[in-house]
């Protein structure tokens, strides 16, 4: 494991390029949780504090990607310090309507524009791929991404209610818009990684969210994002209604350990089976997994499900960034990859709220039992993809 760990870390430009996309990624995790958090505060409303994140959530993603789009053509130098300023300042303002006890519909209007942010997990994935080339650490390279995903994933969310409990209630989603600023002007330094722009590429004009294999890949990531939706809902019923709120915590930790577990030991072994199959197992493994969740008798089995559940969630995501990497024309590699990390958006927003919906209904253990779906429709899905990714001139040529 040390070894391609090793060989990675001593190449150039590697350490600043991983310590700057996760400073980077750290104030992502902050915001739709801090918005949650100040406004459940501020206007003693669960309900207005979803539906205004649910708004940010939404406008991310649709807007992420064309800001990508835009970071394939024009380069990320040019790209990302308008639309980091235009998202910093719509955080700013909604802080300060909250702060002013403004109407609701204005809380609304600067969510909206807020979802311009750049996908910065999308941008360092383009940037390593850029670093390692042709070479064979690029895989180790997108788990060791995936595993500071799950530290920034750790570590954000708490951080940023701990803000607003401990200072006051606008200081989570305050200093995440301050620290979005400085860490994507962190990133924008690493010039020796920034991909080139492509300003007058193939088929720039068509969304690549129509290049093979991208959609069924973004569909599949829906897939794993549901899961990870239901699971945040129905942990917390389940624990409560376990009469262990708290385990709940745990819960959702384990499986984020499972998964940064999962993504270390991928990126370290490297399995040589094709793409396709390692695909395949990976989302059996997955399905596999949320029979066990479904079946949880008590807190203490979910939170051992989870932790082995997570083994398989940041090695499927790292396969299918890396048949995205191979199969597409590299001008359009970075609106490429926002098109998956989108699909996990859209993926947890669709599986909270259905859970949400089923546990009002049904109760706990049917809000777990969803996960069953979920995990079919991955393994559906994984296994009509096809076993190799398209070669990108033939994508090329489809453009």
């Amino acid at each position: 494991m040390a070894n391609r760990y090793g060989q990675l870390f001593r190449t150039p430009g590697v350490t600043a390029l991983a310590l700057a996309g996760w400073v980077a990624r750290l104030p992502s995790t902050m915001v739709g949780v801090g918005i949650i958090t100040m406004l459940s505060l501020t206007r003693d409303s669960y309900s207005l504090a979803g539906s205004v994140a649910a708004t940010l959530m939404l406008a991310t993603a649709l807007l992420t990607p064309q800001v990508s789009r835009l970071a394939d053509r024009y380069g990320q130098s040019r790209v990302l310090p308008p639309a980091t300023g235009i998202g910093a300042l719509a955080l700013l303002a909604l802080v300060l309507c909250s702060r002013l006890d403004a109407p609701h519909w204005t809380l609304y209007l600067c969510a909206a524009p807020a979802g311009c942010l750049p996908s910065i997990p999308a941008m360092t994935r383009a940037r390593w791929a850029k670093l390692l080339e042709g070479q064979t650490l690029l895989p180790t390279a997108f788990a060791l991404d995936s595993v500071l995903s799950e530290i920034a994933f750790v570590m954000g969310p708490p951080l940023s209610i701990g803000l607003c409990m401990a200072w006051f209630p606008e200081a989570g989603p305050l200093t995440a818009a301050l620290l979005i600023l400085f860490s994507v002007f962190a990133l924008l330094r690493q010039k020796a990684t920034e991909p080139p722009a492509h300003p007058s590429a193939p088929g720039s004009g068509r969304s690549a969210l129509f290049l093979p294999p991208v959609p069924v890949l973004a569909l599949l990531m829906g897939t794993l994002g549901a899961i990870a939706g239901i699971i945040d809902v129905a942990a917390v019923a389940f624990a409560k209604a376990q009469g262990s709120p708290s385990a709940a915590g745990w819960v959702l930790a384990l499986y984020a350990l499972g998964s940064g577990i999962g993504g270390l030991a991928f990126g370290a072994l490297k399995p040589a089976l094709p793409l396709g199959r390692l695909l395949l197992c990976c989302c059996a493994a997955t399905a596999a997994s949320s029979v066990f969740i479904s079946l949880a008798p008590n807190v203490f089995w979910l939170a051992a499900v989870m932790l082995l559940s997570g083994l398989s969630f940041a090695p499927t995501l790292i396969v299918a960034m890396e048949m995205v990497e191979k199969a597409v024309p590299r001008a359009r590699l970075t609106e490429s990859l926002t098109w998956l990390v989108t699909g996990i958006l859209l993926g947890v927003a669709g599986g909270a709220s259905l859970c949400g919906l089923t546990i009002d209904a049904y109760g706990a253990r049917a809000g777990l039992s969803l996960t069953l779906a979920a995990g079919a429709c991955a393994l559906l899905i994984a296994a009509a993809l096809p076993r190799a990714p398209s070669p990108k001139s033939a994508v090329e040529d489809a453009c």
